[in-house]
């Protein structure tokens, strides 16, 4: 039987050999638990992001996030946040991306209630601009939703979590663990074909929430899935 560390103090003994020193955790979601390390190989802060051990237990699951975080990995663009490094460790599976000092778009929105149409259009382009650079590397990302993008403290917008939905897509993780139906697309609400153009539905309901202040209804609320 295969023992699992604790995630914490998992981390803070592998920084010592893999140059990273755990600062902080910085969030945590339903798959997921994210800190803040300093890279001393490079001198950089990260963001490293771990499964949570129900997560990391299913080998069918752990597969398809690795496969497809490493197709994430490939994606450079100044409104995506890039990813560095995808491994193991003791059980646990991470991802270490480039860390954004700022705050999620929910949060932004959370705390001015409503933002203006000029400031809500320059959000869009840049996500727009993101989700682009993605499909036209035949990615899609399939979590557009305000959780998902980070406004830098210099008001540069980035996308994060590409690939992960992709790998959660399948019967391991449900959507109410993603916490994402509110932004789903018509064809995702059905769990049918999924492309380019449900990031681009999703991307609209973001829009209207930020010029509302509020999450538009959508199918998946129509069929009871909220």
């Amino acid at each position: 039987m295969q023992v699992i560390m604790h995630p914490h103090a998992w981390l803070h003994l592998w920084w010592k050999k893999s140059g990273y020193e755990i600062v902080s955790k910085i969030g945590a979601g339903g798959m997921s638990d994210v800190y803040k390390a300093k890279d001393h190989v490079l001198g950089r802060f990260v963001a490293i992001k771990v499964l949570k051990p129900e997560f990391s237990e299913d080998r069918g699951f752990v597969a398809k996030f690795r496969t497809e975080a490493q197709s994430a990995a490939g994606l450079e663009h100044p409104n995506i946040v890039n990813i560095y490094d995808v491994g193991s460790e003791e059980g646990l599976h991470y991802i270490v991306m480039e860390y954004v000092e700022g705050i999620t778009l929910k949060t932004y929105i959370e705390k001015k209630g409503q933002l203006s149409f000029k400031e809500a259009v320059s959000i869009a382009i840049q996500v727009a601009r993101g989700i682009e650079a993605a499909h036209n590397k035949q990615i899609i990302h399939r979590d557009i939703k305000p959780q998902n993008i980070m406004i830098s403290t210099e008001g540069k917008v980035k996308v994060m979590d590409f690939g992960i939905a992709r790998a959660a897509s399948s019967n391991t993780v449900s959507s109410d663990v993603m916490g994402s139906v509110h932004y789903s697309s018509p064809e995702q609400a059905r769990n049918g074909f999924v492309d380019g153009r449900s990031d681009i539905y999703s991307l609209g309901i973001v829009m209207y929430e930020m010029v509302t202040g509020r999450k538009k209804m959508t199918p998946a609320d129509r069929t009871g899935r909220n």
